[in-house]
């Protein structure tokens, strides 16, 4: 899923939105960094699409074009030279662990997915291991492991059809924290509900996240959100229906993903940092709480 189906709805009720500082002028174009239609009289030339003149002279301060040359994301990060580098990244991170595991075996998987609490013979008989223990780093390295063959090949495809898009419209450094806030999230939830000895890992979390997140931007970018409402009902179904799947990471990931996707991409533009990462804060405290409670229950 490269690209979010659908055509854009139009704004006004007949023919397409006009200009916002030309009300005459009917224009299919909109400025890169605020989203409001611009026509051809008000269109100033950026490395990515047209800026309108307000977002030129906020971005420059002196009301020149050559600031234009660095756009903003629609969330407002910087637009990359390569905007899927870190989807890359990441699909190689996975690639590289899963590897790893299948060289090394089970002792280097129990060592670093996610369990509750559990005694695992493989590191040791008689000694428990587990977050409850105080190994919270599984809450993160689990994210990176996978099962089998075909659990890290359905991850990786969903990952770069997903994450593609989202990394270029929220920029590098926003997609790659609510990738690791929805992952976090997944597994605070599957570390509160699951049995505390039963093993979970991969990066599904994080990807319903971005699920959550390619949704909300779907809307804000007024596509048609039916095909995006039924791959979602569709992986749900899968979610639930096939045995052996960690279902409260994916529904904790594509919680923390709606959460900080409505926060990405609808925060003003004047306090965008401050709501955007401010989410991510809260995010990170609810999986903190989450933890410490279940870790109080299990000791």
């Amino acid at each position: 899923m490269d690209q979010a189906p659908g055509s854009r709805q139009n704004d006004a009720h007949n023919g397409l939105p006009v200009c916002y500082r030309h009300p005459d002028r009917e224009t299919g174009v909109r400025c890169t960094r605020c989203e409001r239609p611009i026509c051809p009289a008000c269109m100033v030339s950026a490395s990515v699409g047209f800026q309108c003149p307000t977002c030129v002279r906020e971005g420059s301060g002196t009301g020149h074009a050559p600031d234009a040359s660095r756009p903003r994301t629609l969330a407002g990060g910087t637009i990359a030279a390569d905007p899927h580098l870190v989807t890359k990244v990441l699909i190689g991170l996975n690639l590289a662990l899963f590897l790893v595991q299948q060289a090394v075996g089970d002792n280097f998987t129990d060592r670093f997915d996610l369990i509750g609490r559990a005694i695992m013979p493989a590191l040791g008989y008689g000694t428990l291991q587990g977050v409850a223990e105080g190994q919270w780093y599984r809450l993160l390295t689990s994210m990176f492991l996978h099962l089998s063959y075909i659990h890290i090949l359905s991850n990786m495809l969903s990952l770069w059809w997903i994450g593609g898009p989202l990394e270029k419209a929220l920029g590098r450094a926003r997609y790659i924290t609510l990738y690791l806030v929805s992952g976090l999230a997944g597994g605070a939830l599957t570390y509160l509900i699951a049995a505390p000895n039963e093993a979970s890992l991969g990066a599904s979390g994080a990807i319903f996240g971005l699920f959550g997140a390619l949704a909300v931007l779907v809307r804000r970018q007024r596509y048609d959100m039916r095909p995006v409402i039924a791959l979602l009902v569709i992986n749900l179904v899968i979610t639930f229906g096939w045995a052996g799947i960690a279902w409260q990471a994916h529904i904790g990931g594509l919680a923390a993903g709606l959460v900080v996707g409505t926060a990405m991409v609808y925060a003003p533009r004047e306090r965008r940092a401050l709501i955007q990462y401010g989410a991510c804060a809260l995010m990170l405290a609810a999986v903190l709480v989450v933890t410490l409670l279940r870790t109080a229950q299990l000791t």
